[in-house]
């Protein structure tokens, strides 16, 4: 029995039909205010549903109970509710998850983290104290560092809005980025199950081609077929937005903003030798073709 942590994300949710699809039996930690659509889409693809919160220890030790494999992917960042936050949630939640999972008897825990980032700040300090406290259990452990997830960095939410031909570029918009698809994470997390060559490694994940926002635009603009108005975020008001914060979350958000704006290119050499399989990966110009309806006579 596999139990996925932060089922109802985006991201959980799809490594949640991984499993499935793989045949694998799976619990899928919710709360009990989870929206119950999402809920819904978990039992369809056949997990059973456990109540609990990383915020209350008691909740994870009944949650853990029996199983085999952790997967956690919870974070405060996308999606939160009263009390959460990155100390609450990513810091203690997940050192609450590793204790409970070492007093089960989990075999293997795998933990979505996020690459390096050559800056302090309280999400990160979380990530890497969750990595040690996995390193120092005893459970034998992966951890996958993906850089800047496609979905999130290329939607609307941060200012790449395709369908009105305007994006939001953070910094000069020159640097490199191996812009991840969020399936393609669910894939590697999925494949991590039960792979000795995956056992007690930091595996950092990419895309298939880094390119620079500025080459995204112009990816975007030749299947779209329109141009794009972008809009500069200079560095230096992004360092200003990051001295200026009056909490972690204000903090981290800035700080990835400046790490998308120098640049994350990683080199997926290491991580195709302990997945073989995942070879095929979806890179930016296929989900720029995803945006754009296939009738509308646009030539790709």
């Amino acid at each position: 029995m596999i139990l996925v942590v932060g089922a109802s994300g985006l991201l959980g949710t799809q490594i949640c039909r991984e499993l499935a699809q793989a045949g694998k039996p799976i619990r899928a930690l919710v709360r009990k205010s989870t929206d119950p659509e999402k809920q819904k889409t978990l039992q369809d693809l056949g997990a059973s549903l456990v109540y609990g919160d990383l915020k209350d220890r008691t909740t994870l030790d009944d949650a853990c109970r029996g199983i085999s494999t952790v997967i956690s992917t919870a974070s405060s960042t996308l999606s939160r509710q009263t009390g959460d936050s990155i100390e609450s949630v990513d810091a203690q939640g997940q050192l609450n998850l590793v204790q409970a999972a070492k007093a089960a008897g989990v075999q293997q825990f795998i933990f979505v983290s996020f690459a390096p980032i050559p800056m302090d700040f309280a999400l990160q300090r979380a990530k890497r104290a969750a990595e040690r406290a996995l390193a120092e259990s005893g459970i034998t452990y992966t951890v996958l560092q993906p850089t800047m997830f496609t979905e999130v960095w290329l939607g609307p939410h941060l200012g790449f809005d395709a369908a009105n031909a305007s994006a939001q570029v953070f910094g000069s918009g020159q640097n490199s980025i191996s812009w991840i698809s969020y399936a393609d994470v669910a894939r590697f997390a999925a494949a991590s199950v039960d792979n000795a060559a995956a056992n007690n490694c930091v595996i950092l994940l990419g895309g298939p081609e880094a390119l620079s926002p500025l080459q995204v635009v112009q990816i975007f603009e030749q299947i779209g077929g329109r141009k794009f108005k972008v809009t500069h975020v200079p560095e230096e008001v992004l360092l200003a937005q990051r001295a200026a914060a009056t909490d972690s979350m204000q903090e981290a958000f800035a700080t990835l903003m400046l790490s998308y704006a120098q640049g994350s290119v990683i080199d997926m050499e290491p991580a195709l030798k302990v997945f073989p399989k995942i070879s095929e990966r979806q890179g930016v110009r296929q989900f720029a073709q995803s945006m754009f309806p296939k009738d509308a006579g646009i030539v790709r």
